[in-house]
């Protein structure tokens, strides 16, 4: 499919890498576009890190103020405290998040999320509903629509928290599992790029990291009971919202799209043919979708 014809406008600023110090740990990110242009701050999943973004971070750049954080855990350069010393939740993610921020005196943004970086976007969007000005969704889930087969193993360790069921687990963090995240529901995996299952995976095996990761397996539990209030803060504030979803996913499926019609009433939908990582064959056009929807919106003047 031919990506809009507003992908590319002007000549991508350079993108930078720094790390910035929030709640005692070193948080890496990436920032790119002018300081004065609108921002979009980019929220990734598992088991990957900003990136996943790498490549529409650029495509981004000439219009819009992109902001890309690693979350403590994921990545290799954003600390990963012990677990002793840092409990593994997606409120102490959502903490870190909200401290980058506002250690960027950003205040308002359009938030892209995907994977974990829909609940982390949401619980930061209950805190603060006055700063999102969009919402641009891939494969982030906010509905029990959205929940099926894959999760079931996961839920069972929800409902019984067992060391087996803990274990049971443990696939999730192997190199066959984290190359078929990216693989699934794609029909040419030509066009992956190998070193991003790689680069994901050098962060998992990392001591202590399969067990940082189960801890948010666990604690993903604690993001379902607060789906009304995300859905509560759609009905409220009506924040345009972009779906940009990958038809074929396993993990989040196409059902989960959806259901935000009946809370949002701004919404514009792209089911594209693709699975969970969706940016790795569909990078352009998904970049234009967003460009094209936040001019008409006039969130890109």
């Amino acid at each position: 499919m031919t990506a809009p014809a507003n992908t590319l406008i002007g000549t991508p600023s350079q993108v930078h890498y720094r790390t910035v110090r929030v709640n005692g740990l070193d948080i890496f990110y990436r920032d790119a576009g002018p300081r004065t242009a609108p921002v979009i701050l980019l929220l990734h999943g598992f088991p990957t890190s900003s990136n996943m973004f790498r490549n529409l971070i650029p495509l981004l750049a000439s219009s819009f103020r992109v902001i890309a954080p690693d979350y403590p855990g994921f990545g290799l350069q954003t600390s990963m405290p012990d677990r002793a010393e840092f409990a593994y939740t997606f409120e102490n993610l959502t903490n870190v998040v909200e401290g980058l921020v506002k250690a960027l005196g950003v205040r308002k943004y359009s938030l892209y999320v995907m994977d974990y970086g829909a609940p982390v976007g949401y619980r930061l969007a209950l805190r603060k509903p006055e700063a999102v000005q969009a919402l641009i969704i891939q494969n982030g889930n906010a509905y029990d629509e959205g929940l099926l087969t894959f999760w079931d193993p996961i839920k069972k360790y929800w409902n019984d928290p067992t060391e087996e069921n803990r274990q049971a687990l443990h696939f999730l963090v192997e190199p066959k599992a984290t190359r078929w995240q990216y693989e699934n529901g794609v029909s040419d995996t030509a066009v992956l790029d190998p070193t991003t299952w790689a680069l994901d995976q050098a962060g998992l095996d990392r001591t202590g990291n399969d067990e940082i990761q189960l801890d948010l397996f666990y604690d993903y539990r604690t993001n379902v009971p607060l789906y009304p209030e995300f859905q509560a803060f759609f009905r409220k504030y009506q924040p345009p919202a972009l779906i940009v979803w990958g038809k074929n996913d396993f993990i989040f499926p196409a059902e989960g799209a959806p259901p935000y019609s009946r809370d949002l009433k701004n919404v514009e939908t792209h089911m594209l043919d693709s699975g969970h990582f969706a940016l790795e064959s569909h990078g352009t056009e998904i970049a234009g979708h967003i460009h094209d929807f936040l001019l008409k919106n006039r969130i890109a003047e």
